[in-house]
């Protein structure tokens, strides 16, 4: 069980995601690579995540996520514990300058600093550690079955996480006190809109144009790709777990 958190509310809230916030990949594809790279054999997993790939739709991203995880199949949790270390040091040089700024910046004023994002818990947790967060949440996997039992962490699911977790002294009308949140979905404008100020982080158009609206801050960090060609190309490597390091800056 977690520890429970001082009911005293914090002096201000840092609320980050981490893909595509924190750090231009989704993590997803950056643990596949660092585990298929200590053990080839999981890259035989691949080929059921690309046959279904075009049904994505229709099965859901939950369900979608079971089979891309289908790699970590009878992995211990200890063992599962023992990577997620060891990956979270390994990204920390991917993480954003200007991103690490505020996390510091954040900190140095006493926030209460939060990472939640959609990612397996296993390892978030791990990289919240790293970065000094007071609170990482992510999806929760149970691994041992072909396909990993989780409940996708996404969405209105983060907000219901937060209420589950925080204390009702860290609320204020039903946003979160002196919180400002950090993200570059569209689906986390949920989790946002418990924030009194907002920056996005290489948003899409379409987020874009709700930031404008809103009057929320719009940061656009250099990308580890010049060109979207380059980006298909480190997502093939990143998947195939060829390389030493395609997800980094070059």
């Amino acid at each position: 069980m977690p520890a429970p958190l001082s009911s005293a509310p914090p002096s201000g809230i840092a609320l980050f995601d981490l893909d595509g916030t924190l750090i231009a990949w989704d993590c997803q594809l950056l643990f596949r690579h660092f585990m298929v790279r200590h053990a080839r054999w999981r890259g035989v997993f691949l080929p059921f995540f690309l046959l279904l790939l075009p049904f994505s739709g229709l099965l859901g991203t939950a369900r979608m996520k079971r089979v891309f995880l289908s790699y970590l199949w009878r992995i211990t949790p200890e063992q599962l514990a023992n990577h997620s270390q060891d990956f979270a040091q390994a990204i920390r040089p991917q993480i954003y300058p200007a991103l690490q700024k505020e996390i510091d910046r954040h900190r140095a004023a006493g926030h209460f600093l939060i990472l939640s994002s959609a990612s397996p818990e296993c390892y978030v947790t791990a990289i919240g550690r790293a970065l000094g967060f007071d609170l990482s949440l992510g999806t929760p996997v149970e691994t041992g079955a072909f396909f990993p039992i989780l409940h996708n962490h996404k969405g209105a699911e983060k907000v219901v996480r937060l209420l589950d977790r925080l204390p009702p002294s860290y609320f204020d009308g039903g946003r979160l006190r002196k919180a400002h949140g950090y993200s570059d979905s569209c689906a986390d404008l949920p989790m946002l809109a418990l924030c009194e100020s907002v920056t996005v982080v290489n948003p899409s158009s379409k987020l874009t144009a709700h930031a404008v609206r809103a009057g929320w801050e719009i940061v656009r960090p250099a990308r580890p790709w010049k060109s979207r060609a380059g980006f298909i190309v480190r997502v093939l490597a990143l998947l195939a777990g060829v390389g030493r390091d395609p997800g980094r800056a070059a």
